[in-house]
């Protein structure tokens, strides 16, 4: 079938098979030409198919010759409708993973489950024996209670009053004004739920319990801080709730993994194109902004040179990870300098419809989410009969 973007909003609902290879084979090759790491050896990745978690998984195969499992809630493709493209991504992460020699299993199914823990824990006891580093990157609008059956839906809500601000239609360029009203204590609760540290440390308890973690093992989430212009709809508002339940969640299980010489963190990364980001209102127009400084400054960076980063500089460097007093790792540092925030605020008060695209890059932010999906991308015949159907290796 001839496969192109179709778009709803901010969700994009095909995606591109080969497309997607490319895009992950770009962030293989770019880790291949980084100095190789002494790092983790066997991983668990928790949301594994797309944006940090993908990255992650690739550092750690790529720059430190580590066996992955990923586990991911993604869908194969089904008639006239393409997989996702995640789906698509860990095909070909595991294709790419073969090659090398790596060791690499995929499990597809909720996270969030008992059932699917029970999976991954019995794979791991299998083919890897005990896991060293687990990174938590699970993004999700709902998750059910595997204990109570409650199913939890997560709202993107500033808290304790009405918040407007400027954003963007990423598809036309029109700049409006985004009018959000405040989160109810219930939508809070339930947000919490969803994107808070519960699942996680359910994780961990459960490895620890099944004797599956080396002593020294380290876990890392992440999370996003960002500006005062995005503080009452993210990190003030429901997110920011859920966030500091997680951050709270890294300070309990590092001293529960530090019993035997293990390690928790949050690592709190640069503002990104990723499908989560791109639901928030006001954040893809800063996001434009910030890129058009950060590109024009030299320090750009995607979620691969983030990763790549993160682990080099702070979580593997053969001494103490350098953290902030509060326990975080901030590798957002170079989108919060003080002259990249400084120009970022000129462009954002000048910003309208007439002048987005000369004032931010905007048409980056706008290539950089098709390509999300494996459009746009250089070196791909998008006019090709292409088959949507494609297997993925070691799929258990």
């Amino acid at each position: 079938m001839n496969i192109q973007p179709k778009t709803r909003g901010f969700i994009c609902t095909t995606a591109h098979p080969e497309g997607c290879a490319q895009q992950v084979k770009r962030q293989v090759e770019y880790v291949k030409a980084q100095p190789a790491l002494e790092g983790p050896k066997n991983v668990l990745v928790i949301g594994a198919s797309t944006g940090y978690g993908l990255a992650s998984r690739i550092v750690a195969s790529f720059a430190s010759g580590a066996n992955t499992i990923g586990v991911y809630f993604d869908k194969a493709a089904e008639g006239s409708r393409t997989a996702s493209a995640g789906w698509y991504n860990s095909a070909a992460f595991e294709r790419e993973a073969a090659e090398a020699g790596r060791k690499s299993y995929s499990i597809v199914g909720d996270a969030f489950s008992d059932e699917i823990k029970a999976k991954t824990l019995d794979l791991i006891r299998t083919e890897l024996g005990k896991i060293d580093l687990i990174v938590y990157s699970v993004a999700s609008p709902r998750r059910t209670h595997p204990k109570t059956g409650e199913t939890f839906t997560s709202v993107i809500k500033p808290i304790g009053g009405t918040y407007s601000n400027k954003t963007v239609n990423f598809h036309t360029g029109e700049v409006t004004t985004a009018v959000i009203e405040p989160a109810t204590e219930d939508e809070i609760r339930q947000t919490i739920a969803v994107m808070g540290g519960e699942d996680w440390q359910m994780w961990i308890d459960e490895l620890q319990k099944a004797d599956l973690l080396t002593a020294d093992a380290t876990t890392v989430a992440y999370s996003y801080i960002g500006p005062e212009i995005t503080h009452a709809v993210y990190r003030e508002g429901t997110i920011g709730r859920a966030k500091n339940d997680l951050e709270a969640t890294a300070l309990r299980l590092n001293k529960q993994l530090g019993a035997t010489g293990g390690r928790a963190y949050v690592s709190v990364n640069k503002a990104l194109v990723t499908q989560s980001s791109s639901a928030i209102p006001v954040v893809p127009l800063y996001i434009s902004a910030l890129y058009k400084v950060m590109k024009e400054k030299g320090n750009h960076e995607g979620c691969i040179e983030q990763m790549y980063r993160l682990f080099s500089e702070r979580l593997y460097t053969g001494g103490e990870t350098p953290v902030e007093p509060d326990g975080l790792i901030r590798i957002d540092d170079w989108e919060m300098r003080e002259d990249v925030q400084a120009e970022v605020m000129q462009l954002w008060a000048d910003l309208a419809t007439e002048n987005v695209y000369e004032k931010s890059d905007l048409e980056g932010y706008r290539r950089e989410f098709f390509q999300l999906f494996g459009f746009e991308t250089e070196g791909v015949d998008y006019e090709a009969d292409t088959n949507p159907e494609v297997d993925i290796p070691n799929l258990r």
